[in-house]
């Protein structure tokens, strides 16, 4: 057993929550963890709302998760962003949740001459939106995605994501978005980065082969897929890579073990 307490990067939906419900054990998990004084934080591809307006919806879901242990691809788009080319311009496409995050950086959001078209989530794509982003993209704006998810869940079905739309304005461009999110290591190392902790020394806990479990392995972390999100037990031979672990649920996680 090491002397290092192991960190955690944790996907949201299907891993702490369905929905508005929480998943059982992920109650205990998150106060057991906070009570260790373990650092961890939530790294969700959601990009629609605030790092504060989750924590409340998290909070109704009975999950008391501090907002400085929430990361969103919008937070990670708008820290890259800032690091690449400080006070900048954008023209972007979504919610509340990444045009705060921008904001943040101190950058200006304008359609006229902007160095980025940021894609991210939106409830009401606008096809008016659509066509300034290709026109911009074909002036040589540089094309940034929060997240390469094609489909979001919505209470009345699927809905078009971020991912999809993106594909539209590649077609319509020829330009490819460097997208940010999941499963893009560089989302994992910048939240490494943010919790001030090293990849050997924490786990990406996800439902997801495609996006968690890759990009954890990507990272060079230690992964733990759990089965209460869209993958399945019988799902991960289908994969050329395995997580380290592979548990029920969340709730089924002993963090001594893994120390």
């Amino acid at each position: 057993m090491s002397e290092v307490k192991k960190s955690f990067l944790i996907d949201m939906d299907g891993v702490l929550v369905h929905g508005s419900k929480p998943i059982p054990g992920a109650k205990k998990f998150i106060e057991t963890s906070l009570d260790q004084k373990r650092k961890f934080l939530v790294v969700t591809n959601n990009a629609l709302y605030t790092t504060r307006d989750l924590a409340h919806l998290l909070q109704l879901a009975g999950l008391d998760i501090p907002e400085d242990n929430i990361y969103t691809s919008a937070v990670a788009t708008a820290e890259f962003l800032d690091a690449q080319l400080p006070q900048g311009k954008a023209f972007v496409i979504g919610e509340v949740g990444l045009t705060e995050a921008i904001h943040r950086i101190g950058y200006v959001q304008t359609p006229m001459n902007p160095d980025y078209v940021v894609l991210g989530e939106t409830k009401n794509y606008s096809f008016d939106q659509i066509t300034i982003a290709i026109r911009l993209i074909n002036d040589g704006a540089r094309f940034i995605a929060t997240n390469p998810d094609l489909t979001g869940p919505s209470e009345q079905g699927i809905i078009p994501s971020t991912g999809a739309m993106a594909a539209l304005i590649e077609a319509a461009t020829g330009k490819s978005p460097l997208y940010i999110g999941k499963p893009n290591p560089l989302m994992m190392r910048s939240a490494l980065n943010h919790l001030g902790v090293h990849s050997e020394n924490s786990y990406m806990i996800g439902d997801n082969m495609r996006t968690d479990i890759l990009a954890g392995i990507s990272a060079g972390m230690e992964t733990i897929l759990v089965l209460t999100g869209m993958t399945k037990e019988n799902d991960i031979s289908n994969f050329p890579y395995r997580p380290k672990y592979v548990f029920n649920s969340i709730g089924d996680i002993n963090l001594e073990d893994l120390d």
